[in-house]
């Protein structure tokens, strides 16, 4: 119970500062503000014009169609992450030397940040966003399973920090990995759902994201927010593509932790 302790008091700890040092810049999540309902409105009149007289596509309703959107948007705040930004950019400036001499792991150091970071998105994007898509575009932004959906973003908020982990240790390797993050950034931005619902790919291509980190990332919080889930024609309870999430977001710490043990060994202090 100590440790544990000891633990929240660090990771309290860093992320107040996280906090504070990020409010200091807080007018760029104030620009999300004004992003995330102008995105907004782009994909509702492309998706209304696209419905046109239907009910339904792909089994989903216009009225699922846009809470998904909008359920998207606000998870997402909740749910960045640049972990691999700021990783790479320590290693290959030999910064991470100081972190590696450091009586705390550097993984739970920048997951510490990210808790700080995004309880200002909560603040500055998530609320606001909030009460403009109810009040003013007049959506029911309130999920089915309260309980379900708040597990699921707390998965998804995992998901994405050891993903982008990972993604930011490639820089062992190659020390500028850049090109390596934007072509991820494409591929996540599509395969997991934000740009286009995943019912909508190929059925092929449906069955492959089940083993991929994509999904987990925003697709199952925003479906589980909107109390159904759908893909490759599977029809899942809530419960259960939740424990699907869980045990894919277990694996991926799992291989964080496998990855980290390998990649420490290439870090040969460039910069420092």
């Amino acid at each position: 119970m100590k440790y544990i302790r000891h633990k929240i008091e660090v990771m309290k700890a860093v992320a107040l500062v996280t906090y504070k040092e990020w409010s200091a810049y807080r007018t760029h999540s104030m620009v999300s503000i004004f992003v995330g309902p102008v995105y907004f409105i782009v994909q509702y009149f492309i998706w209304t014009a696209a419905y046109g007289n239907r009910t339904e596509l792909n089994g989903m309703e216009l009225s699922q169609m846009i809470t998904y959107f909008g359920a998207s948007t606000l998870i997402g705040y909740l749910t960045m992450d640049f972990a691999d930004w700021n990783l790479q950019m320590l290693i290959r400036t030999g910064r991470f030397l100081t972190f590696a001499l450091r009586p705390i792991h550097h993984r739970f150091f920048a997951f510490s940040q990210k808790v700080g970071h995004r309880v200002l998105g909560l603040i500055f994007e998530f609320i606001p966003c909030y009460f403009i898509f109810t009040l003013l575009f007049r959506i029911h932004m309130v999920p089915k399973h309260f309980g379900w959906t708040l597990l699921s973003v707390a998965l998804a908020f995992l998901m994405n920090f050891y993903v982008h982990y990972i993604l930011g240790m490639t820089a062992f390797w190659f020390t500028q990995s850049s090109g390596i993050r934007r072509v991820f950034d494409l591929l996540s931005g599509v395969f997991s759902g934000v740009f286009i619902p995943l019912v909508f790919f190929p059925m092929g291509l449906q069955k492959a994201l089940f083993f991929l980190p994509f999904p987990y990332m925003s697709y199952v919080p925003v479906m589980v927010f909107t109390g159904e889930f759908s893909l490759a024609g599977i029809q899942m309870e809530i419960p259960t593509i939740v424990g699907l999430q869980g045990i894919a977001v277990a694996f991926t710490i799992l291989l964080s932790e496998v990855i980290y043990k390998a990649s420490i060994k290439h870090f040969n202090g460039v910069g420092a």
